[in-house]
């Protein structure tokens, strides 16, 4: 009898080793952790090549060496350079609702929600790079002010069918802003302050929200 006993003690080792694979145990648990912290990886290394090459002149295989993995680990994950950009372009702007706003105060409660939103998801600035030399950047753009802004927009103006209107014009000073304090880094729009922008902002900004057309 007492000869079977190393045997039981080898099989504990193996017993282990079988629990911690099997699923829903340390080695399944760590596997999503793994691929989210992959796919943050891809992400903030396609946002940086896209913003800093273009989208034509960046490459799966550059990403990758950036995000220090395999070309066939970002194909897993985004199938190709279209579905790459897509993910990497994704944009939540969490535009106010300010139709419980004072109407007079709606102009200064957008521009200073943009100054935040800009200060603290460089994803924007990246676009914004990538949206003034590259169509598929630009049509991004396009597509986050179509979707995210003209419906916030249609709430507090005059006339909802001038929405579309209202929205380009109201980019043309945000976006504009951003472009020369984010992108370009002029003196002048980086060293103002919130406080500073927002009261030379504001004024036009609500104009195009709620003045009648000219």
């Amino acid at each position: 009898m007492a000869e079977h006993a190393p045997a039981a003690a080898d099989a504990a080792p193996a017993t282990s080793a079988t629990s911690a694979a099997a699923p829903g145990g340390p080695a399944d648990a760590a596997r999503p952790r793994r691929s989210a912290a992959t796919r943050a990886a891809i992400l903030a290394a396609a946002r940086d090549r896209f913003a800093a090459d273009g989208y034509e002149r960046a490459t799966i295989r550059a990403i990758a060496k950036d995000a220090e993995i395999d070309p066939s680990m970002v194909m897993r994950y985004y199938g190709n350079k279209a579905g790459l950009f897509a993910a990497a372009s994704e944009i939540e702007v969490h535009a106010p609702d300010l139709s419980h706003v004072p109407r007079d105060e709606a102009g200064a409660r957008l521009v200073r929600h943009f100054l935040e939103r800009w200060e603290c998801d460089e994803t924007l600035t990246g676009m914004m790079r990538v949206g003034v030399t590259n169509e598929a950047g630009a049509q991004r753009m396009r597509g986050v002010f179509a979707e995210q802004i003209k419906p916030v927009l249609a709430a507090v103006c005059p006339v909802p069918e001038e929405a579309p209107t209202r929205a380009a014009l109201i980019a043309s000073q945000i976006l504009g802003m951003a472009l020369c304090r984010y992108v370009l880094h002029i003196p002048p729009a980086v060293d103002l302050g919130h406080d500073e922008l927002v009261a030379w902002l504001a004024p036009t900004v609500q104009r195009y929200l709620t003045a009648e057309q000219p």
